[in-house]
């Protein structure tokens, strides 16, 4: 998986310092599976995604599901394990420790990228 962050798109800041991105099919599969906990201001980008299930986890997820221009179509707080949500019209999903949409301050509609870190 790559290491990066997120911004929002006219922020030069970033919103999320360390998210991690799970492009290949094994890596989207397997998410935050058998991985511990994400801290504050991590989080995992995984593309080809629009329903995320937390069966199998022991935390809660906050969740953003970003359309393919990167804007937000859906939040959703505190997905507790042996659950799902989804959105039909995302194509990527942000996964955050639970609380983090509170601080954050996301609104529906804002364009977010990820950006990888540059060696």
């Amino acid at each position: 998986m790559k290491l990066g962050a997120v911004y929002r798109e006219s922020d030069t800041h970033s919103l999320v310092p360390r998210v991690w991105k799970a492009a290949s099919a094994i890596e989207r599969m397997r998410g935050l599976l058998g991985r511990p906990p994400l801290r504050s201001g991590e989080g995992l980008l995984i593309n080809a995604c629009n329903m995320v299930h937390t069966v199998g986890m022991h935390y809660a997820l906050d969740l953003v599901f970003l359309d393919a221009t990167g804007h937000i179509r859906k939040l959703v707080c505190n997905v507790k394990p042996l659950r799902c949500a989804g959105a039909f019209t995302a194509t990527t999903t942000l996964e955050l420790p639970a609380g983090s949409l509170a601080t954050l301050g996301l609104s529906l509609g804002e364009q977010l990228t990820w950006r990888t870190f540059e060696a």
